[in-house]
């Protein structure tokens, strides 16, 4: 059954991509391309920020206005406040579009101008990136996870490496594309991950969690709404164990 539309939406920004590279790639700038489909069809004006010109989605045909700037907190005020959107959607840009959105949120400027964020919330967003909330939520879902520990320094890390044992994998939080990660063996390549992912991380935290190599790879993709109507897009099997990247195998579906 088909929700009702929200007759109060009249305008919404959408926050495109950016650049398609690893870890944000072609499905982000497919899915953006077909969100502004769908917001023409239901008559709503959107306004897409996205300055990657080699995209079919900057094109007129599909936007109703097209902003080639830099997906950052500071252009996206700016857009807003000449915009005046009454939403804004953050789910169809990947991790730029996911940062930003939570960006504008914090500093209080999808509040001062009245725009609702559509689609995954905020909240919903933090829960995922913050490497030790996330954690907590599967927890709390009843599944199981491999044994991990949040830092916010190196000293903190190496500890933590020393107590779930080594090798360790490394992963800070609101990242691209697994920058910053790695696996580490020992102290000294732990130090050189560790300092690079603080670095990178938008919240200065990493995760030291335990290094599953070789383990068997099987990935769901499932989608979920708020009445908790759910539907598995696909399943898939990775050809090679964790510690190969799947941009480096194969997968087999189902």
């Amino acid at each position: 059954m088909a929700m009702p539309k929200d007759k109060g939406i009249k305008k919404v920004v959408i926050i495109g991509s950016g650049g398609i590279r690893i870890g944000q790639a072609a499905e982000f700038d497919y899915s953006g391309s077909q969100a502004l489909k769908a917001m023409r069809e239901e008559h709503v004006e959107t306004v897409l920020v996205n300055p990657n010109v080699a995209t079919i989605q900057t094109s007129h045909d599909l936007a109703d206005k097209v902003y080639l700037e830099p997906v950052t907190p500071e252009f996206m005020e700016k857009v807003i406040r000449k915009e005046r959107p009454d939403g804004i959607i953050l789910g169809f840009g990947g991790q730029t579009a996911l940062n930003t959105g939570v960006a504008l949120s914090k500093k209080g400027v999808l509040k001062k101008y009245g725009v609702r964020v559509l689609g995954t919330s905020v909240k919903a967003i933090m829960r995922t990136e913050d490497r030790e909330e996330f954690k907590e939520a599967v927890v709390e879902a009843g599944a199981s996870v491999a044994p991990s520990i949040s830092c916010l320094n190196m000293d903190d890390a190496k500890a933590a490496a020393r107590k779930i044992g080594y090798p360790v994998m490394v992963r800070p939080a609101y990242i691209l594309g697994g920058l910053g990660s790695g696996a580490a063996w020992n102290e000294d390549e732990l130090a050189s991950i560790v300092r690079k992912g603080l670095r990178h991380s938008m919240i200065g935290q990493v995760l030291i969690e335990e290094y599953l190599h070789h383990w068997k790879e099987v990935e769901y993709e499932v989608m979920r709404d708020s009445n908790d109507n759910c539907i598995t897009v696909c399943n898939m099997e990775n050809f090679d164990p964790m510690g190969v990247h799947t941009g480096d195998s194969i997968v087999v579906a189902p």
